[in-house]
């Protein structure tokens, strides 16, 4: 076993850079990397695929909550903000000119040409809670997926109404081991087809969903639903149907964030036409797709269930039947998330088939950000403080058999189990899947999605103070600050209301 220290790196590899070559006569950008090769068609594409995920299984729930108008209009006031926002974001890619500027290639980047200051660290805090409430909300909802595996072959077999009651603590334990486990692979973001498979999973289980609903529908057994959905006295209390609802609207925000991933989105693309008259063509098509695919999901889940829509319309048992459909949406939603968890967002090159683009053409694909910035930023802070500390700088080379020479790092492994380990046991305690992504979604949606575009836009083009548009987006922001604050506090009221009939580690989460 040797060691070494990594104190010193080559320029390429500290700066993550994956493009690095020493081949000089390659064709290279202006700003000396790999020349991009992205269309709007391929950023649309990473744009779907990073926004449907998990939050499309709650959708019929939150039209449930809201009822037919409300809920579809705010599904599409939602897509109508997200698009208008991420024109904005696009338009800061570069930086101070929108077409001939300095590119910036993380969000973060953006935020300190434009604004500076505390806000790079408010955006930085916005960011990194919000990716750290993603890890503990997939832990769950993978838990949960695992366990309705489980409960649908014994419902197949002991009948509907048979006692199929299963913890979610060891596949919560399981989840967080094998999370330890890809958390130590060095270079994780190389691992592409995580990311392919991420999508496909995705795609799988959402279309699943909606086809076992649109099935229910069409078979005539329909639940009752209503203009304004739950009914009030019958349904729900007068204080469910309001903290509910504002939970509700923290779930359909959560399905519509991806403003965190836009820029690096938009790295991909080729300077012509200008990046971001490409990226707002993309995030038009991205975000219609996506809105039409969520209100088929929504809609025909609350008709098939009506007001008893379940909070997971493929765990919580809204289907039964094929038994082996609903086992392989939710194994498709337990690998996604595997992968999801830790794939970090990275421009890896693939060579896609003939059938798709032509020979040898390459494109960039976008992977998932969670769990591996946060390991980094912390990995990189602590390098970057403590440069001769030998436990966080040194790392140990090991012949691992069948897999050649394996780098570990006892800080790495430290720190890294640590926070799984954490993360586990705070779902463990929070075991709550609406509410949790209803808070994940408030919390990230104002601040990500509108504010930091917004005030970022109004620098950029100098609107002049307390002109018209200056208030009308001044109005916008505080609108979705407060629609936020409303989430978030019906998020948290849904959290307290489990939380009083549920005890962790004793009870069984179903």
């Amino acid at each position: 076993m040797k060691s070494f220290n990594t104190e010193h790196e080559h320029p390429a590899a500290e700066s993550g850079d994956v493009f690095a070559e020493s081949n000089p006569t390659k064709n290279v950008d202006d700003d000396g990397r790999e020349k991009r090769t992205g269309t709007w068609l391929t950023a649309s594409a990473h744009i779907i695929t990073a926004v449907i995920g998990s939050g499309v299984l709650s959708l019929s729930w939150a039209i449930a909550q809201l009822g037919w108008i409300a809920g579809l209009l705010i599904l599409v006031i939602f897509s109508f903000i997200t698009y208008f926002t991420s024109t904005m974001l696009a338009d800061c890619y570069r930086a101070p000119d929108p077409v001939t500027g300095k590119r910036n290639y993380t969000y973060m980047d953006v935020v300190r040409s434009y604004l500076g200051g505390r806000k790079v660290q408010l955006c930085g805090v916005a960011q990194y809670g919000n990716l750290i409430g993603i890890t503990v909300g997939y832990t769950i909802t993978a838990s949960i997926s695992l366990v309705a595996i489980g409960k649908a072959n014994c419902f197949h077999d002991k009948g509907h109404h048979a006692d199929c009651t299963l913890s979610s603590y060891p596949y919560m334990a399981a989840f967080g081991i094998i999370q330890i486990i890809l958390s130590q692979i060095p270079n994780f973001h190389k691992l592409s087809f995580l990311s392919i498979m991420a999508a496909v999973m995705s795609f799988t289980y959402a279309t699943i969903g909606i086809g076992l609903a649109m099935a229910t529908v069409a078979g005539g057994k329909v639940g009752k639903t209503n203009i304004s959905g739950t009914v009030v006295e019958v349904d729900v209390t007068a204080t469910q149907k309001i903290w509910r609802s504002f939970q509700a609207v923290g779930d359909i925000a959560f399905a519509y964030a991806y403003a965190t991933v836009l820029i690096e989105i938009q790295d991909t693309l080729k300077s012509s036409p200008a990046e971001n008259k490409s990226m707002k063509r993309a995030s038009l098509l991205g975000v219609s797709t996506t809105t039409f695919f969520y209100i088929l999901c929504g809609c025909f889940g609350y008709a098939a269930f009506g007001n008893k829509a379940p909070g997971d319309f493929l765990t919580d048992f809204g289907f039964y039947e094929p038994f082996w459909l609903i086992d392989f949406a939710n194994a498709c939603i337990a690998f996604h998330l595997i992968g999801a968890y830790q794939v970090k967002s990275k421009k890896e090159r693939l060579v896609f088939s003939q059938s798709i683009c032509s020979a040898n053409e390459k494109r960039s694909m976008i992977l998932q950000v969670f769990a591996q910035p946060i390991f980094q930023f912390v990995e990189k802070r602590c390098n970057r403080n403590w440069p001769d500390n030998k436990f966080i700088t040194s790392e140990y080379s090991v012949n691992v058999p069948f897999l050649g020479k394996f780098n570990i790092s006892i800080f790495r492994l430290v720190w890294r189990t640590a926070y799984v380990v954490i993360t586990t046991v705070v779902a463990m305690i929070f075991p709550f899947f609406n509410a949790i992504l209803g808070l994940i979604g408030a919390a990230s949606f104002w601040p990500l999605t509108v504010y930091f575009p917004v005030e970022m836009n109004i620098a950029q083009t100098k609107v002049k103070k307390y002109s018209p548009r200056w208030i009308g987006l001044k109005v916008l922001c505080w609108v979705c600050l407060i629609v936020s604050l409303l989430a978030a506090a019906g998020s948290i009221a849904g959290l307290i209301s489990s939380v009083k009939t549920y005890k962790p580690f004793r009870t069984i989460h179903e």
